[in-house]
C-alpha cells in the first residue's frame, strides 16, 4: 500500500453541532460507568490541589492546573482503549493518570528531573508536551503508521483552544484528513490561551465548524458534562478505529486557576467570569445527578475522597524527597545512537565535573536510565 492508495475521494462531512451535546441531566446514568466517573474526578481534583501546593513548596518547578477541565481529561483516560495511544499537552496529567501511568511518575517532567517520568512505549502515552501542538503531527503520524500496518490502533489527541492558533494543528488535521488516520482531536476550550481570549483567536462559530475545511466530522461538546464527553470521545475513537477517519472534537470548559503557578490571571479576567464556571463545576454536576439517581451513597463519597487523600499523601511522600540524579543522564535520549558531538560534550561534562552516568562514559542511549524511565508503565 502506498499514500497515493489511501489519498481517495472523501465521503461528504456533516456538518457540525450547532449546540454543545449534554447528557447530565438529559438520560438516566449508566449505572457502570457514571460512578467511576465521579471517582476519577474526585481524585483528579485532589491531584490538582496537591501538586499546586507542592509546587508552591518548590517540590515542582511549574504545574498547569486543570481544575475545573478535569471532566474531560477523566473521559479521555477512559475512553481509550488497551491498544489505543494518548498524545497530551502539558496540563494533561489527569488524563495521563486515568490512563493507569504512575502519579508520580506523570509529575517527573514537571519537576525538572527527567525527560519524562515513564516509558512511552509501555504506556502508549507519549510525553507530556511542553510546545503547543507540536505532539498532534507526531499523534498523525502514529496514527497513519497503524493504518498502515492493520493495527487495530486509535490514537487521541489533546490540545488547548491555544493550541489551534499554531501551524502544526493545521497541519495534523490536514494530514489526518486526507490519509483517513484513525485519530481523534480534542480540543480542550477553555476560553483562554493564557491571557488571549478565544475571540482573539478565530472568528469561526466554533473551533468544531473548523473541522469542514479539512473534510471530517466535527463534535462540539459540554466539556463539564464528564459523560457526555467519554460519550463522543467513545463513539469518534470507535469511528476511527473502523476506518472511519479522523474526528475534531471541542469541548467547552473553562480554567478555573491561573494558567501556571507563574501566571496572574486576575490582570486579564474577572471574578465574576470565574464564579459563573465555578457555578457549572463538573464534579459538583455530576455529584449532584448521581445522588438524584440514588446511584452516590455518603459511604461511596467518603471512600472516594479517601482514595484521593491516599493519592494526595503518595505525591507528598514520594515528592517530598530529594531526588537522586545522575547528571551525566542530561546526554541520554538525545539520540538513539551517541553522534560524535554528543559523546565529546558527554566526556568533557565527565572530565569537569566527576559525574559519571552511562552517558558521559560514552555509552548512553535510549534505554538507558536508572529506573525511572519505566515508572508507571500501565495499560
Amino acid at each position: 500500500m502506498t499514500v497515493s492508495d489511501l489519498t481517495v475521494a472523501q465521503p461528504p462531512t456533516p456538518s457540525p453541532d450547532e449546540e454543545p451535546f449534554r447528557l447530565l441531566g438529559t438520560t438516566p446514568p449508566e449505572p457502570g460507568l457514571w460512578p467511576r466517573l465521579y471517582r476519577e474526578l474526585v481524585r483528579g481534583r485532589r491531584f490538582n490541589t496537591q501538586a499546586t501546593a507542592l509546587t508552591r513548596q518548590g517540590r515542582l518547578a511549574v504545574y498547569p492546573s486543570s481544575t475545573g477541565q478535569e471532566a474531560c481529561q477523566v473521559a479521555a483516560g477512559l475512553a481509550l482503549g488497551p491498544r489505543d495511544w494518548l498524545f497530551p499537552s502539558y496540563r494533561d496529567t489527569l488524563a495521563a493518570v486515568t490512563r493507569g501511568l504512575d502519579p508520580v511518575a506523570v509529575l517527573g517532567l514537571l519537576r525538572g528531573d527527567w525527560h519524562t517520568g515513564y516509558d512511552p512505549r509501555a504506556a502508549r502515552v507519549a510525553p507530556l508536551c511542553t510546545p503547543l501542538a507540536t505532539q498532534l503531527p507526531h499523534a498523525v503520524g502514529l496514527a497513519h503508521a497503524a493504518r498502515l500496518r492493520g493495527d487495530d490502533v486509535a490514537v487521541l489527541g489533546l490540545v488547548g483552544d491555544g493550541g489551534t492558533s499554531e501551524g502544526d494543528f493545521h497541519e495534523a488535521l490536514n494530514f489526518a484528513a486526507v490519509w483517513r488516520a484513525p485519530v481523534v482531536f480534542l480540543v480542550q476550550n477553555n476560553g483562554w490561551a493564557i491571557s488571549v481570549p478565544l475571540a482573539k483567536q478565530t472568528a469561526a462559530p466554533s473551533i468544531a465548524h473548523k473541522a469542514v475545511g479539512y473534510g471530517m466530522p466535527g463534535r462540539l461538546v459540554d466539556g463539564n458534562d464528564a459523560p457526555a464527553v467519554h460519550h463522543v470521545l467513545t463513539e469518534a475513537l470507535h469511528r476511527a478505529r473502523s476506518g472511519g477517519g479522523p474526528t475534531l472534537v471541542e469541548a467547552l470548559t473553562y480554567r478555573i486557576d491561573a494558567h501556571t503557578n507563574a501566571d496572574d490571571a486576575t490582570r486579564y479576567r474577572d471574578e465574576a467570569e470565574v464564579a459563573a464556571w465555578r457555578a457549572r463545576d463538573p464534579l459538583a454536576r455530576l455529584e449532584r445527578e448521581l445522588r438524584r439517581h440514588g446511584l452516590l451513597t455518603d459511604a461511596a463519597e467518603e471512600e472516594a475522597r479517601a482514595d484521593a487523600e491516599r493519592l494526595a499523601a503518595t505525591l507528598r511522600e514520594a515528592l517530598g524527597r530529594d531526588p537522586e540524579l545522575a547528571p551525566g543522564d542530561l546526554f541520554a535520549h538525545v539520540y538513539a545512537a551517541p553522534t560524535p558531538h554528543l559523546r565529546e560534550q558527554a566526556a568533557a561534562f565527565a572530565a569537569g565535573t566527576g559525574a559519571v552516568g552511562p552517558s558521559a562514559a560514552g555509552t548512553g542511549a535510549a534505554g538507558s536510565g536508572h529506573g525511572r524511565a519505566g515508572a508507571g508503565a500501565g495499560s
